[in-house]
């Protein structure tokens, strides 16, 4: 197959024949597709075990079951040496007993290992029956596990355990594998030490031609890549630890290679084939606003994001882009100037918002900002009366409504719109995929999309996870804003907060009391935050003072009224859950305290503080903790005080977190690789994206006969592979 690969053949009658017979030369089964109980020694009951366990079904779930680390047996410890905080021991002994202990729930195996420094306990707690049998008093073992201490003493409880023999403490095989398992798996004697035996029965079976290459030639000489065949022996069983290193190098780049592919392929079939209204006039209402009714200068990061949406809407496709931006950045501004170039057209825009009171803020700046415009606008949410909502909907659908905003209320059936043109999703990992798409359906021809999101992403899961989207960044605040100033205090310095937010209020200015949310009980949180409340009102006497609350459990209409007293000055105080996190605009307002901070991730306190910091006055941010943190939340307040960049923010939080606990990219799409790390593997993220850059702009097809087994290895995972495309 190779010999074909490089001929280079350029006539495209030739090449499709070529094609076809490449196809037709490919095994229409391979051996890795076998199931896994055709491995000797894995009966139907072991089969479904690992299925259950860690769903590998086939030959090639066991090959690609990579191992987490790789020990030295040749190096084994000392029972004496064993600490703490040893990650895992690796020793060599005689058993010297193996009885029973307790009864029941407490029933347990315990044996003792002796080597010439100590005494090990081992201890087992499932699978007894089983261990009996296979292990026996007397006998040399070699042991490996995660060491703990029980009364002083070391232990490691369900140890991976087999024969030892003087050649396998000579070390014919220096570097082992440890492989991932479970509980259930030792306790049914299907160790880490069975499936490195496994794999290497696997191993033993496979040749190149089954494991073929499946990244051109010129990419893997440019990197100095191994080969694929040897990247999956080295990755299990090296030879040695540089070439362990360069075998998880190649299927990292493998990873992120095809990661790559498949957004951009995504990308690019969405540009050529999603037909878009186009939006061909810059007009009236556009120009007006921009040159007479701007409320402020616009950022350069504003400018840009509005060309971007200008260029976008005039292609005659349709656009789907996300823009990424601070609190406090201006997306909406942006979003409103891409609703006038709708409106210049004569197309209809929606903005769906997650939160009543984010999409009445939304109602009442874009209201203000049109009241020189000959332009119509309602607000649709679910507590919209009955009688309005006639009219909002006949509006809607005779085409007088120019700008409708609301919450999910608007992509609800009866929503009928004229000619929808623009569609703005705020928020947007607050919504659901369907939800959204919704929003599509609302037209003939689907309008164009916005999705916005106050939670700065990542360059490198920005690539990953939004992929297969044109994204702009808003990296600047509207000149005039000073940097929020953060303060990390503890409990002990509670009176100096409150004397400092005193101050603060006496100069005419707001301030903020968040109480975090604890998702196990809502009846707590109501607990906490009543507490909070009655503990802020101590501080802050009526009728001096005067304070709002606001929590969850709270209906839509009263928390409307009590989130409104507070925006226009009638409390100076609010006491609140996290349902203020996002959107909330109050000027005034000029400090924050965030209550027991440490139980908040740095992206959700970061978007609190947000909250404050919305005028030229100077803001505050106070962070009130617990007087003895953890490591990891007195890093999150040292990274909080330290800086207010967002991007910087999510960065640490990528790094802390990992990829899947960042807010809303579980269900947006993030991948999940096997290898490969977002936050250690960036180089090798953005060689692997210029590779993919590279071929798609001369070979967007895959036609090239360098390139058929990149088409041929993309068919084979199609089915195995879901790629989420947002909108």
């Amino acid at each position: 197959m190779e010999r074909f690969l490089t001929t280079g053949i350029k006539d495209k009658a030739t090449k499709e024949l070529y094609y076809i017979l490449v196809v037709d030369a490919t095994p229409t089964i391979s051996i890795l597709q076998n199931p896994i109980g055709y491995l000797q020694g894995i009966t139907a009951q072991r089969s479904e075990l690992l299925r259950s366990e860690l769903n590998i079904v086939s030959f090639k779930d066991l090959l690609e079951h990579f191992p987490y680390r790789h020990i030295d047996r040749t190096k084994v410890d000392k029972i004496s040496s064993i600490h703490p905080n040893q990650e895992y021991a690796y020793v060599a002994g005689k058993l010297l007993q193996l009885e029973i202990a307790g009864t029941g729930r407490s029933r347990r195996l315990i044996g003792l290992l002796k080597d010439d420094s100590g005494v090990l306990e081992l201890v087992w707690f499932q699978g007894i029956a089983w261990v009996q049998k296979a292990i026996h008093a007397g006998h040399q073992y070699l042991v490996f596990g995660r060491p703990g201490f029980f009364m002083g003493k070391p232990q490691i409880a369900h140890p991976d355990i087999e024969n030892f023999t003087q050649q396998q403490a000579s070390g014919k095989q220096s570097l082992e594998p440890v492989y991932p398992s479970t509980e259930k798996l030792k306790a049914r004697g299907l160790t880490g030490a069975n499936l490195a035996k496994y794999t290497k029965e696997l191993l033993q079976k496979l040749s190149e031609k089954e494991i073929p290459e499946n990244i051109p030639d010129d990419i893997i000489q440019q990197y100095k890549l191994i080969s694929r065949f040897d990247a999956y022996q080295q990755i299990h069983f090296p030879v040695s630890e540089k070439l362990y290193q360069q075998a998880l190098r190649r299927l990292k780049f493998e990873e992120l290679f095809y990661g790559q592919l498949r957004m951009q392929l995504i990308k690019m079939r969405r540009h050529r084939f999603s037909k878009g209204f186009t939006f061909s006039t810059v007009g009236n209402m556009f120009n007006e606003f921009y040159n007479h009714h701007l409320p402020f200068t616009l950022t350069n990061a504003q400018k840009k994001g509005i060309r971007e949406i200008r260029q976008d809407t005039a292609s005659g496709r349709q656009m789907n882009r996300l823009l990424q931006g601070d609190v406090g950045s201006g997306k909406t501004m942006v979003a409103f100037m891409g609703m006038l170039l709708a409106a210049d057209n004569d197309f209809q825009s929606v903005m769906m918002a997650p939160t009543e009171v984010l999409a009445s803020q939304h109602f009442e700046s874009i209201r203000t900002y049109i009241t020189h415009l000959p332009l119509q606008i309602a607000l649709l949410t679910g507590s919209t009366p009955a009688k309005e909502r006639k009219k909002i909907l006949a509006a809607c659908a005779d085409g007088s409504i120019h700008i409708l905003i609301g919450t999910h209320a608007v992509i609800e059936k009866k929503v009928i719109f004229k000619n929808l043109g623009f569609a703005v999703v705020d928020e947007q990992h607050k919504f659901g995929v369907a939800q959204r798409a919704m929003l599509w359906a609302k037209n003939e021809i689907p309008p164009h999309v916005l999705v916005m999101t106050a939670t700065p992403i990542p360059r490198t899961l920005a690539l990953t996870a939004y992929g297969d989207l044109d994204y702009s960044v808003m990296d600047e605040l509207p000149p005039g804003r000073k940097p929020i100033t953060t303060l990390h205090r503890n409990e002990a310095a509670r009176p100096q907060v409150m004397d400092f937010v005193r101050t603060e209020i006496s100069k005419g200015r707001q301030a903020y009391f968040i109480y975090p949310l604890i998702e196990e009980s809502s009846k707590l949180d109501y607990e906490n935050l009543y507490k909070g409340y009655e503990e802020v009102k101590a501080f802050f006497p009526e009728p001096k003072y005067w304070i709002s609350m606001v929590h969850g459990k709270q209906s839509s209409v009263q928390k409307d009224v009590n989130m409104k007293r507070f925006i226009t000055g009638d409390t100076q105080i609010m006491v609140s859950t996290t349902v203020i996190e996002v959107g909330v605009n109050v000027p005034n307002a000029s400090v924050m305290v965030i209550e027991s901070a440490e139980k908040f991730g740095l992206s959700q306190l970061h978007q609190l503080r947000g909250r404050v910091g919305r005028s030229s006055d100077q803001s505050y941010c106070i962070l009130l903790t617990g007087r003895k943190l953890g490591n990891d939340a007195y890093e999150r307040m040292k990274i909080m005080v330290a800086t207010g960049n967002g991007f910087e923010i999510a960065e640490k939080d990528l790094e802390m977190r990992g990829p899947g606990e960042i807010e809303g990219t579980r269900q947006s799409g993030a991948v999940q690789f096997k290898l490969a790390s977002l936050v250690n593997d960036k180089a090798a993220l953005e060689a692997a994206r210029a590779s993919v850059e590279n071929i798609l702009s001369t070979d967007p097809e895959l036609e090239n006969p360098g390139h058929i087994m990149i088409k041929m290895y993309l068919q084979q995972q199609k089915a195995k592979t879901k790629w989420s495309k947002v909108g």
